[in-house]
């Protein structure tokens, strides 16, 4: 590999890229918590005192920093950039943050990347699925292939286009695990989890997730009020478990919201 690297934050997934890529003193990384700089060391990652110091010289940055810190950083570190350098902003933001902070970065003279991880690091690691979005996606993609990374798709131009499929996305991923959550709460309360669990095995759908998301849009188009005084009654039940209906009270307005209203759906591939 030919090229310095420069990750901004070193947690879990900085380490975790670092120790698979086995960039050891091709990376540097800066953090704001000197407690990680054991951890670089451990693996050969010179750890910097400054971000500016991390920044120099480096073609290719990785920004792995928290949700809130996305936008500060690439506002604050645009200034340390090489001429040119991509910035890979791997941060789970929404789109008009990753365009605001596309802004700094190219008005430094560095390259914007929207980069989505759409899974977690680990146990995937190199081989965790990125989408790439920006004017320099084609560039980063042959970067960070050149790093290590295995799993890489250019989904546009557009900055904000990959943040936005993992954003979206993670409306159903998330949400399942707390649906989830307040299910079995309530499960567990009325001593009933064994046979809800059991029936749900019955009745789970196998098809893909375009024939799926055709299905339960049409059912609500068709039946969202009948849908939705089935689930005020959902609600009442948890309240009385002492399980206070969070989403499921959500679920109640979409529902009611959703009838007689259409909405398109892709075709399915092929």
């Amino acid at each position: 590999m030919d090229q310095t690297i420069a990750l901004i934050g070193f947690g879990e997934a900085g380490s975790t890229f670092a120790r698979a890529g086995q960039w050891g003193s091709m990376a540097r990384t800066f953090d704001i918590r000197a407690d990680r700089a054991d951890a670089a060391a451990e693996l050969g990652v010179a750890f910097a005192d400054t971000a500016a110091a991390a920044l120099d010289g480096a073609s290719l940055v990785l920004s792995l920093v928290t949700a809130d810190a996305a936008l500060a950083v690439a506002r604050d570190y645009a200034q340390f950039l090489a001429p040119g350098a991509l910035w890979c902003d791997m941060n789970s933001v929404a789109p008009d943050t990753k365009r605001a902070a596309a802004a700094f970065i190219e008005a430094a003279g560095g390259r914007y990347v929207d980069v989505a991880v759409l899974a977690p690091v680990n146990p995937a690691r190199m081989k965790v699925p990125l989408l790439l979005a920006g004017k320099a996606a084609d560039d980063a993609a042959l970067a960070l292939a050149q790093a290590g990374f295995a799993a890489i798709r250019v989904v546009g131009e557009d900055i904000g286009r990959a943040s936005a499929i993992k954003m979206i996305r993670s409306v159903m991923v998330k949400g399942v695990e707390a649906l989830t959550a307040e299910m079995m709460l309530a499960a567990n309360r009325a001593g009933v989890a064994e046979d809800v669990l059991a029936s749900l095995d019955a009745s789970e759908r196998r098809d893909s997730w375009f024939v799926r998301a055709a299905y339960n849009v049409e059912r609500m188009t068709t039946h969202g009020l009948r849908r939705a005084a089935e689930m005020e009654e959902s609600a009442k039940t948890l309240a009385a478990l002492g399980v206070e209906p969070l989403m499921t009270a959500g679920t109640v307005r979409r529902q009611r919201e959703q009838a007689g209203q259409p909405l398109p759906t892709p075709k399915i591939p092929g």
